[in-house]
């Protein structure tokens, strides 16, 4: 039986791709365990950063990832994956900038950076 917190954890098909988040937020559970663990952050600083969730969101966050290692690390896994995929496939734009190298100085003069 899995059971997740309503009070500071949802997860609801259709938002955030069904995947673990912050109770009425798109801030998902990895995010926090990604901003954590990967990058060092403090919860005060998640919160100082995102001031719409609370200490109790992202302690609920790092338990609930605690408690679901091995869905944290797919949904880890699968964000790789589908950034893998976005830098393999075509791309219209890499291709003009390709065909003309001077193109993207004109659009940063034309439109700033």
């Amino acid at each position: 039986m899995t059971t997740v917190s309503k009070e500071h954890i949802e997860k609801t098909p259709g938002t955030c791709g069904g995947r673990a988040r912050i109770a009425g937020h798109r801030i998902r559970v990895m995010d926090i365990v990604g901003w954590h663990d990967h990058g060092g952050w403090s919860p005060a600083r998640i919160v100082e950063e995102f001031p719409g969730i609370t200490l109790a969101d992202v302690y609920a966050a790092l338990a609930y990832a605690h408690d679901h290692p091995d869905e944290i690390a797919a949904d880890f896994e699968a964000h790789r994956a589908a950034a893998e995929f976005g830098r393999t496939q075509p791309s219209k734009l890499r291709d003009a900038l390709a065909r003309n190298p001077g193109l993207l100085d004109e659009l940063r003069e034309r439109f700033g950076d």
